[in-house]
């Protein structure tokens, strides 16, 4: 469950009710106080702030509470995340100040002139002499966001916002929201395109599938700059690495495990591919029309029948509930509680479940952790959260600093395993296979990796100076 904190600002009357009698109701209603400042103090009336911890829709129960109270005026109620968002999350800032002429003739005309005639000459020097090389357009156009769906370019922009302040405070990386207004495929990629000159990378995010694979795929053919999306190989990255670390707690071998996994759209074939390039040799992808098997027929779905064409693939049909059985590792990312207990003790022993749906995971964690040998969600109140936040930052920041032509499948695999080794022996546990996304380790070994992948695939065009 979320939880967000308000600020309730209270008039008491002290002759009809005390505080006792506040934080009670608070209680009652589903809320925690966690500090109290009085703003002014009388004989008869007071004015305090009291922050709550609320989980989310409970809040209009809490202010419910208290306005019912006698000797209680709610003068005014802040919520703390849309306090975080006023005017936006992000800025942008000048490197140097501008104080006289000399300073803006450098800057701006008539300096700059000589600046993009340079550029001009050699379009390369556009990565030193421009923000380019250090800038990801975060691009989305409002389709997939969240759990929450379509629900359109604007309502998109505080998550692509937030990005971009993850990009900043962990990697350095100079983000920028684009969210379009158009949900044409053609249209996305030419706008795309054309926006292109200024960035070192472009992130997508929040596009629907199937519209997604073939916006890549494109954008990846016809850009000579990384195109990543998010949603599809970010998610990948981080099952694997987490993966790969479970297999080490319950001691089994990624050669030998049978993999049943649960969604097969755009995070679900990216999952699906990956742990083919990791070395799994018994796939079972499952979507709601049941497995998908090798040599079957999907003419409507081209990933689905890219991966019906690979070996790894089984060929037997069925839904989950028939397929399941005999699994070693079940990975969901598809909708919650389409798992019951009475089908995870079908799995193999020393079973692996990642319930990646969110906020309700497929399986309820609490009966999940109870039989199973290592668990993972989406979600933070649980262990073992896998999280996209550990993935993008140092990717691209690798790809930035070789300035690579794009991201390829060796990159991705080295990221999953350098976020994987980030957790050593001495701490890898069934609560432990993945690591925090403030650990700053994360970032630099990613970024090493990612760098050290471009350069031996040779689509680096830049040796970083500390890999000479």
């Amino acid at each position: 469950m979320a939880y967000n904190s308000i600020i309730v600002r209270l008039e008491m009357n002290h002759e009809r009710i005390n505080f006792g009698n506040v934080a009670s109701a608070v209680s009652k209603a589903g809320g925690d106080i966690t500090s109290i400042d009085v703003i002014r103090s009388g004989q008869l009336n007071s004015v305090r702030d009291i922050t709550i911890h609320v989980a989310d829709q409970k809040d209009t129960e809490v202010i419910d509470a208290l306005k019912q109270l006698p000797g209680i005026v709610v003068v005014n109620v802040s919520d703390q995340t849309f306090l975080a968002h006023l005017g936006g999350k992000i800025e942008v800032t000048p490197k140097m100040p501008i104080k006289n002429r000399d300073d803006l003739s450098k800057v701006y005309t008539p300096g700059v002139a000589r600046v993009s005639n340079a550029i001009h000459e050699n379009r390369e020097k556009a990565y030193s002499l421009t923000i380019k090389r250090n800038t990801v357009a975060v691009v989305t156009d409002g389709t997939a966001v969240l759990g929450l769906g379509d629900i359109g370019p604007e309502a998109a922009a505080p998550v692509m916002e937030g990005k971009a302040m993850l990009f900043k405070q962990l990697a350095g990386v100079d983000a920028f929201p684009i969210c379009l207004n158009t949900k044409d495929t053609e249209e996305i990629i030419r706008t795309i395109k054309n926006i292109s000159p200024i960035f070192g990378g472009i992130n997508l995010e929040d596009i629907s599938s199937p519209r997604c694979f073939e916006i890549e795929t494109r954008l990846a053919q016809e850009l000579d700059i990384p195109v990543f999306h998010d949603d599809q190989h970010g998610t990948a990255i981080v099952v694997v690495a987490g993966l790969l670390n479970a297999l080490k707690v319950v001691g089994k071998r990624i050669e030998h495990v049978r993999v049943v996994v649960n969604g097969i759209g755009a995070a679900g074939v990216s999952i699906c591919k990956m742990l083919l390039a990791a070395g799994v040799t018994r796939l079972v992808p499952v979507d709601r029309e049941g497995a998908i098997v090798r040599g079957g027929g999907y003419d409507h779905h081209p990933m689905w029948a890219w991966l019906a064409q690979q070996p790894q693939v089984e060929d037997k049909a069925g839904t989950l509930q028939e397929v399941i059985g005999g699994a070693d590792v079940f990975i969901g990312v598809s909708r919650g509680n389409v798992l019951s207990a009475a089908d995870v003790e079908q799995m193999a022993s020393d079973r692996i479940v990642f319930a990646m749906a969110n906020p309700t995971p497929e399986i309820d964690p609490e009966e999940a952790m109870k039989i199973v040998r290592v668990f993972a969600t989406g979600r933070s109140d649980y262990p073992n959260q896998i999280n996209n936040v550990l993935v993008f930052p140092g990717v691209f920041r690798g790809a930035l600093d070789c300035r690579a032509r794009s991201i390829n499948e060796p990159m991705k695999l080295a990221a999953a395993r350098a976020i994987a080794a980030v957790v050593t022996a001495e701490e890898r546990n069934e609560q432990y296979i993945i690591p925090s996304i403030f650990n700053e380790q994360v970032v630099a070994k990613v970024r090493r990796a990612v760098v050290e992948a471009a350069i031996l695939t040779g689509v680096a065009r830049r040796i970083p100076p500390d890999f000479r």
